[in-house]
């Protein structure tokens, strides 16, 4: 006899694993998020999204959570120009074409980006990740 979970179960403990409180609004947009497969989002994107889907939720709330998701390492956070950035549930190593004209943004293969020299890091600190965004206009 196969166990029924309740619709948050996974979010919930996904949550819990990396020291977030659960909320009510966390978990919404940890479920919205997590639960469509990898893919990146604007803090607008998922708000709209949230709105969509009754959730009563303002864009700060959205923006914070979006942070703390980041901070915990579920999410990647995409920086592709001031002002712009895209949260990347895929957080395995990997790189980003950049569509300028509809700003999506596409997965690049880790391996598929060879990089063969990187500078020194400033005195006390450590290189932590690299990533690349190759711009294309189409």
């Amino acid at each position: 006899m196969q166990m029924m979970h309740r619709p948050y179960t996974n979010i919930l403990e996904r949550l819990r694993s990396v020291g977030l409180r659960p909320t009510r609004q966390r978990l919404a947009l940890a479920k919205l998020l997590f639960e469509g497969g990898d893919r990146h989002l604007s803090a607008e994107q998922l708000h709209s999204e949230a709105q969509a889907h009754n959730i009563r939720v303002s864009l700060a709330t959205v923006y914070n959570a979006l942070h703390q998701f980041t901070d915990a390492g579920l999410l990647h956070e995409i920086v592709v120009d001031a002002g712009r950035s895209y949260f990347d549930t895929n957080t395995s190593t990997h790189h980003h074409f950049f569509f300028e004209r509809s700003g999506r943004l596409e997965d690049i293969p880790g391996d598929q980006i060879e990089l063969t020299r990187l500078p020194q890091a400033p005195a006390g600190y450590d290189i932590s990740r690299v990533d690349v965004i190759v711009r294309v206009n189409g």
